[in-house]
């Protein structure tokens, strides 16, 4: 069992609008709930010798009506690994195991792409003797649309050996509004299961789990013919399997729960679907090799774990492979993989709760550690969106932009509405430079990147001119608001010339590259004396008595470029775990809340693991802690644990970067 009580559980983690977590200690304890705190429910209830217990969630869908609901199965335990939730049950004399798996393979595009997500049962009688066992697991349609007050229609097939239940909101309207807190109401939402004797689907309304929970035999009947409205009708599609007489030995079921958006996202103004649409697969066909690699699968994803949990634990303790495991599949989910028009890689971002943006640059750049350590093709997909808008007569300004729009639409930024005021012209050229730089290091592949580097040119130029001492702006940490001469803004601006030093270095031209890399050292060398605060760095030039998390320095150890002196660094990881409160070092020196990405980044910085291991324990204990039960929050307050905003961001990929510097691939050798 995991040491750590997660604030919320990974169970169906997929994209940004299939996702759907537990929010409870116990599976039992709570309806399942979309990211965004929705509920989008599963029901699992186990007859065992004509008792029943519930296992997930509750049978009941309105509180207002009384119903003695099914007993709870005694939870015995609970397995976070970065691929699946393991939950274990007990109750009159029967094991069950609830296995939960995302097969998100960053090295395979086409299993990661694909929106199919497996729950498993297997049970066993734990003193060998025979009990008659039974398993209902029913999905609501509160999947498939974004208020309850919408209606579904639903479906049925059976096809190559499955038994297929489908459900769709009435109104097919793709991509039909863009925001934060919204859900999917268009596409085709599945449950299906491999046909057998033992195993039946039905059509029908919350109230089959009644029937079940009260042993009356369930006929199938379908829902009425037409549209169903969510909250009144509450559709749901169920799978019973009729175990029949279950002894010591395992007997094990398996569910598919699979969602085709049929249209993924809009790109500068085309209609794109999925990576795994991209052959013409049809959903069926999708859901059919779901079922067919499941064992492989299974396999591969408990391999995957396995080395990464080890591996996480040498570079950082237990607690941090518990941090990587919470982190992993909520990072991939918070994005969608799609090619352009022109057949090329898109790995797309939703800023979730935050405010909805798209491939927003300052959501990629923490994020980025995960996917150079398992598939920097992936970085180069965050990158092009933002390049190709860059290019285009659509962006007016010499610096990067901020996003490409608001999930879905990704038709040109929406951030602060283009106004100059609101604009993040260091950070995002910061941003952009350094990703490059990183992608080209881990992948070795160059075509693409040296295809821009006029771009990348005119964001380097703009950094050594304007990054040092920068004006009156915002940084990536917006909600601290505008912040004349931002020294750890001013060391993305370093890191950003430099980055440019590495790709010129990479293309070949070695007096390009000492140029610019002569300006980063310039660059860092005046900032140590701007930034110098006795024994810590000021939070801006100017303000004695300040401080800040660094967490852009990591770079300058990434690349292993040496432009910050190393006692400057040991200063500030002394003086980080000066600061630290119960639940985390602050962001600065102005509030009590933290960002755990930055804060794992600013405790890489460290040269001895036990710092490291000081330093980021209080955002394990967060996690353990907070009182607020929502997916991996990186905005908390380091007093309370509180959640003070974000949910489900993409940017818990950060918390890889001491593995990404432990494996020592970003070596930029200048």
């Amino acid at each position: 069992m995991n040491a750590i009580r997660p604030s919320s559980v990974p169970l169906v983690t997929i994209d940004p609008y299939f996702s759907v977590w537990s929010n409870a200690d116990r599976l039992t304890d709570d309806f399942t709930r979309h990211w965004t705190g929705q509920r989008h429910a599963m029901t699992g209830l186990i007859r065992i010798d004509g008792t029943v217990w519930r296992f997930a969630g509750l049978a009941e869908p309105n509180a207002e009506r009384y119903y003695p609901e099914a007993p709870a199965m005694k939870q015995t335990g609970l397995t976070v690994s970065p691929l699946s939730t393991v939950y274990t049950f007990e109750a009159s004399g029967v094991t069950l195991t609830v296995r939960f798996t995302s097969p998100l393979l960053l090295d395979d595009l086409d299993v990661l792409s694909r929106p199919a997500s497996y729950v498993a049962f297997e049970v066993f009688s734990a003193d060998g003797r025979g009990r008659e066992v039974s398993i209902y697991f029913d999905v609501t349609g509160e999947w498939c649309v974004d208020h309850p007050n919408q209606a579904v229609i639903s479906g049925r097939a059976e096809d190559q050996g499955l038994i297929l239940l489908q459900m769709a909101h009435e109104r097919q309207d793709y991509m039909n509004r863009s925001g934060d807190d919204h859900r999917i109401d268009w596409g085709q939402f599945y449950l299906g299961a491999r046909q057998s004797g033992q195993v039946k689907g039905y059509l029908d309304s919350a109230d089959l789990r009644k029937r079940f929970a009260r042993n009356e035999a369930l006929v199938r009947r379908e829902l009425p013919a037409g549209s169903q409205v969510v909250r009144d009708s509450q559709p749901v599609m169920a799978l019973v399997y009729d175990l029949g007489s279950v002894g010591g030995a395992p007997v094990s079921e398996l569910a598919v729960i699979a969602y085709d958006d049929v249209y993924a996202v809009e790109y500068f103004g085309e209609k794109l679907q999925a990576y795994w649409k991209r052959n013409g697969q049809t959903a069926a066909q999708m859901i059919a090799a779901a079922f067919a690699d499941y064992e492989s699968l299974l396999e591969r994803c408990a391999a995957f774990d396995r080395q990464l949990l080890a591996d996480a634990v040498t570079s950082g303790g237990s607690k941090y492979a518990d941090i990587l495991a919470l982190s992993y599949r909520q990072s991939i989910a918070a994005h969608k993989l799609v090619l352009d028009t022109e057949g090329e890689l898109l790995f797309l971002s939703k800023e979730c709760y935050s405010n909805g943006c798209m491939a927003t640059v300052d959501v990629s750049y923490p994020s980025v550690p995960l996917y150079l350590l398992y598939n920097p093709a992936l970085v180069e997909g965050m990158i092009r969106p933002i390049v190709k808008y860059a290019e285009s007569e659509k962006w007016p300004f010499d610096f990067a932009p901020h996003d490409i729009g608001q999930y879905p639409l990704g038709n040109g930024q929406v951030y602060s509405e283009n106004a100059i005021e609101g604009q993040m012209p260091v950070e995002e050229c910061g941003n952009m430079l350094v990703m490059a730089a990183a992608t080209a290091l881990a992948s070795g592949k160059t075509v693409y990147l040296f295809k821009h580097m006029d771009l990348f040119a005119k964001w380097a130029n703009y950094l050594a001119e304007n990054g040092l001492d920068p004006a009156n702006q915002l940084c990536t940490d917006d909600f601290a608001g505008h912040l004349a001469r931002n020294a750890n803004l001013s060391v993305k601006a370093v890191m950003g010339v430099a980055s440019f030093s590495i790709l010129k270095q990479l293309q070949g031209d070695e007096g390009e590259s000492e140029r610019y890399l002569k300006l980063a050292q310039d660059m860092a060398a005046q900032w140590a004396k701007l930034a110098d605060d006795g024994d810590h760095t000021k939070l801006a030039f100017g303000q004695d008595g300040t401080w800040s998390l660094k967490y852009n320095l990591i770079w300058d150890q990434l690349f292993e470029i040496g432009l910050f002196e190393e006692e400057t660094i040991r200063a500030e990881v002394a003086w980080y775990l000066k600061q630290r409160n119960v639940y985390g070092t602050p962001l600065d020196s102005r509030a009590t809340y933290t960002k755990s990405d930055w804060l794992l980044w600013s405790a890489t910085l460290a040269e001895r693991q036990n710092d490291f291991e000081r330093l980021i324990e209080p955002v394990w204990r967060m996690l353990n802690d907070t009182p607020n039960r929502v997916p991996f929050s990186d905005w908390t307050d380091t007093l309370t644990a509180r959640q003070l905003n974000f949910q489900h961001r993409s940017v818990v990929g950060g918390m890889f970067i001491k593995l990404l510097k432990d494996k020592g691939i970003l070596r930029a050798r200048l």
